[in-house]
């Protein structure tokens, strides 16, 4: 269904949900993304997000290659 406009800023907050009431369709905590969000930054990588044409989400990570290249 993808994520609300107004819950966008707020998506890898730790316990943020963008249907925070007992009646939601969907499980969880709020916090498999703020955790995501974390292990890029100590990895010196990022994680974002974008609308899916026709609906819903994706999420991209983008990993630094740390090690060096052999020639």
């Amino acid at each position: 269904m993808g994520i609300p406009d107004e819950f966008k800023p707020k998506v890898f907050e730790k316990f943020a949900q963008a249907d925070g009431s007992n009646s939601r369709k969907t499980g969880g905590t709020g916090l498999g993304l703020s955790i995501a969000r974390e292990i890029m930054l100590r990895m010196g990588g990022t994680i974002g997000f974008a609308d899916r044409s026709g609906g819903g989400t994706v999420f991209c990570i983008d990993i630094l290659d740390s090690q060096p290249s052999r020639s």
